[in-house]
């Protein structure tokens, strides 16, 4: 049998991260995620952040993919 180059170790532990040090990375995902989902499923016309069609035609496809009814 051949020898491995890599000498056997312990296996390293490691370090728990605390759920402060979490808090503003999932904030900061929750607030992306609602972003995206409302410009796929809301912005268009009634409550529009962003005027004119633009933003609702280059959603439309997102929005069958994701099932949202647009028409």
């Amino acid at each position: 049998m051949a020898h491995s180059a890599v000498p056997a170790s312990a296996p390293v532990a490691v370090a728990p991260i605390s759920l402060s040090a979490l808090a503003p990375w999932a904030v900061f995902a929750a607030v992306v995620t609602l972003f995206l989902l409302y410009l796929v499923g809301v912005e268009q016309g009634a409550a529009a952040v962003f005027q004119g069609e633009n933003v609702h035609e280059w959603m439309h496809d997102g929005r069958h993919l994701l099932g949202f009814p647009c028409h």
